[in-house]
């Protein structure tokens, strides 16, 4: 379980995030959508530990998350996989799990290279030649290679073809019937809505709206998205 209580965050004077709380059990994936500057990749942050909070409790596990070492109980796919373009794909995930401690044979490279989808084929080609699809399913192996109660996405399906966002979709969700609490931002909302159990909409740093994904169709979840975002468009509080 993540908890997240009456979480403030500033950068100097101004305040970014305003007294956010959410919880996203075992089992479950939370999607947390918003536009630009609406304090996504901010909440991200300050669960990696690379922004310090002005106030607010985040639990995991009901262990607080700053007792935890930087490494422990979480991971993490960024929008943007950043592997080394002359490295083949089982070469960038055998070295980025031993820069992190963990001794990843051949065998088990390839075995987790391939539940992530990448085919056997692209596993010795040269990085430089994936597509970015091919990217996030090293990405998403070299997240999914540590062991960890939280698995935080950040636009997990950003620039992908609808396969692939697909693909991608499915192997979250399996993550999450394993057993792992998922966290993601996404500005896909259709994606959101086939993937996620629960929704938030991020609003300048304030969580205007939940949903409980089984009691809004597709349709209403638009409209209360366009209404978050033209209220912001607008001023309005």
């Amino acid at each position: 379980m993540l908890d997240i209580s009456d979480l403030v965050v500033r950068r100097g004077r101004r305040t970014v995030i305003h007294h956010l709380s959410l919880a996203v059990p075992k089992g479950k994936v939370y999607a947390l959508l918003g536009g630009n500057g609406a304090g996504k990749t901010t909440t991200l942050d300050v669960l990696l530990g690379l922004v310090t909070p002005a106030s607010g409790v985040i639990t995991l596990d009901d262990m607080p998350l700053q007792d935890r070492r930087a490494d422990s109980g979480r991971t993490y796919l960024p929008e943007i996989v950043a592997l080394y373009p002359y490295l083949t794909g089982i070469e960038n995930l055998r070295y980025f799990c031993a820069v992190g401690g963990i001794d990843l044979s051949r065998e088990q490279a390839v075995g987790l290279l391939c539940a992530n989808g990448l085919h056997p084929e692209a596993h010795g080609v040269r990085v430089a030649q994936y597509s970015k699809g091919m990217r996030q399913k090293v990405g998403l192996a070299i997240a999914l290679a540590r062991p960890a109660a939280l698995l935080l996405l950040d636009e997990p399906t950003s620039g992908l073809d609808p396969g692939a966002a697909d693909e991608m979709a499915q192997r979250v969700r399996r993550a999450a019937d394993g057993g792992m609490a998922v966290l993601m931002t996404t500005h896909d909302l259709l994606n959101a809505k086939q993937l996620a159990d629960r929704i938030g909409i991020l609003r300048g740093g304030v969580l205007v709206a939940e949903f409980d994904v089984g009691t809004i169709g597709i349709e209403d979840l638009f409209r209360a998205y366009r209404a978050c975002m033209r209220d912001c468009v607008e001023g309005q509080p």
